[in-house]
């Protein structure tokens, strides 16, 4: 089965056993997690979600994204700033999908 579902304000088409890094959740490792906002499932789609459709996962860890480098500056006007950025992320592991 696949279906595509919203958390953390993107959209994830998976299918069953698909390993994806969402957004930090709030769940801890181990534990199971629901995703209700179904968008699709094997070709029913919905408006906006389909009635009863559900994604679980296991958490499988968190974790942080490589550091990425914000730069800004103006020209000519001697502003210069530089930040870094850690993203937190969550690996899910899906293990079923009901629809």
């Amino acid at each position: 089965m696949k279906a595509i579902f919203v958390t953390g304000g993107k959209q994830y088409y998976v299918s069953e056993g698909d390993v994806i890094y969402v957004e930090k959740l709030p769940n801890e490792v181990g534990s199971d997690v629901t995703f209700t906002e179904v968008l699709y499932v094997n070709g029913k789609s919905g408006t906006p979600t389909v009635a009863g459709a559900k994604v679980v996962g296991t958490v499988e860890k968190h974790g942080r994204q490589k550091k990425i480098t914000v730069f800004k500056y103006r020209p000519k006007k001697k502003y210069r700033k530089k930040q870094g950025h850690r993203q937190p992320y969550t690996k899910v592991t899906i293990k079923s999908i009901v629809g």
